[in-house]
């Protein structure tokens, strides 16, 4: 019998596409299903990494909270961003990849019952965190339309209430791309004052961006700033998916009780990892090189969008992937990805579970093909339809 927390937490998909297209050994098959990325890691994160492997200190649990090196790295990158300033002693820890410091963050804010809120359609991985802790996901709707997603400010705002233990974000959300700016900032400082809740603000792709502006970061809002916690990961960013190094930033009360979790959760991060993330997060060509990254993603984006020309595709606004709305093509994404897969050799995940709304949503993830594979993808496409 599935233990009560489980029972309602289904799986992301991503596993049972991925394992199928593996199955298959064919390298013919385009991997759109998972949020992998063949763009390379920044060079000195993979020195230093080639490094570590002799370095004794690196083959420790100590310090749990993280090498100092580390949290000042991550401290500094976060409040750069907020144009606020981090004690790296106080305000942050380190913690085995972004969704580790989700979890532990929830499970450090939110009591059991409590409501989060969340845009939907959404990573599932973040709703099933959520369900993890206990807490009760409250979804708004953000909204597909020409020019890519939106979220009403106010819609947002008006989620929050006397029950909500924390609102819980992305930018670039993923898989939509939806990202947030100043005025839903300006709303939710409101709402979360009034209703003593949490911003948690997961900032894995939070300089992934299509629009050439700059990030838009909930902590630069004064109102907001004491009640804000970043969690951020080397994974999307820095392209180091393996390394498992993540970082949570926030007022200094309750990183004492996430390191708390921490320590009774994942208990440390990956050693040979930590120097490795370090000196990429604060590089001198560290934004050079998501720069670069993210205009190689951009031209990814493009190419996608233009072999899908004339079907029900939906804009990013940044990430690494967009959806599909099967409905119009009189199809499930299910069926649709099954289709994919057997007739034209493409691999795409059904978003069931990645919200309420997710349901109507095949995901292409664009950051692990180059453009010459991606072209074509229309003609693939189109035959399997037929």
């Amino acid at each position: 019998m599935t233990v009560s927390r489980l029972r309602d937490i289904p799986g992301i998909g991503v596993d049972v596409v991925g394992d199928e297209a593996d199955a298959l050994n064919d390298p013919e098959i385009l991997r759109l299903e998972n949020l992998d990325t063949d763009i390379r890691p920044p060079e000195i994160a993979l020195a230093m990494t080639r490094a570590a492997v002799d370095d004794d200190a690196a083959n420790s649990y100590l310090p749990f909270q993280g090498r100092a090196s580390l949290r000042e790295a991550a401290a500094a990158h976060v409040g750069r961003l907020a144009g606020r300033t981090y004690d790296p002693g106080t305000e942050c820890v380190s913690v085995a990849g972004g969704l580790n410091g989700v979890l532990n963050t929830l499970l450090a804010t939110v009591e059991p019952g409590q409501e989060v809120v969340l845009t939907d359609p959404i990573y599932a991985g973040l709703v099933n965190r959520v369900l993890l802790a206990g807490g009760v996901p409250r979804f708004v709707t953000a909204h597909a339309g020409p020019a890519g997603w939106s979220v009403d400010a106010g819609e947002l705002a008006a989620a929050v209430g006397p029950n909500t233990a924390a609102v819980l974000v992305m930018g670039p959300a993923m898989p939509t791309g939806l990202v947030l700016g100043d005025d839903h900032w300006a709303a939710l400082a409101e709402a979360c004052e009034r209703h003593d809740a949490w911003l948690v603000y997961d900032a894995a792709m939070e300089r992934i961006r299509f629009d050439g502006r700059p990030v838009s970061h909930p902590a630069s809002h004064e109102a907001l700033a004491a009640r804000t916690i970043t969690v951020g990961s080397a994974s999307k960013e820095l392209r180091l998916i393996g390394w498992r190094v993540g970082w949570v930033v926030g007022p200094a009360a309750i990183l004492n009780d996430i390191r708390l979790v921490g320590l009774t959760n994942v208990v440390c991060q990956v050693g040979i990892a930590q120097e490795a993330v370090a000196a990429a997060l604060s590089a001198p060509d560290a934004d050079e090189d998501v720069a670069n990254a993210t205009a190689e993603l951009r031209r990814r984006c493009e190419t996608t969008l233009a072999e899908l020309a004339g079907q029900p595709v939906v804009r990013p606004h940044g990430g690494w992937s967009l959806l599909l709305d099967t409905r119009p093509l009189g199809l499930t994404p299910a069926a649709l990805s099954r289709r994919l897969l057997t007739h034209a050799k493409i691999a795409a995940t059904p978003m069931d579970g990645w919200g309420p709304s997710g349901g109507h949503y095949l995901r292409f993830v664009f950051a692990n093909e180059p453009v010459g594979r991606l072209t074509g993808l229309g003609n693939r496409f189109r035959a399997a339809l037929a």
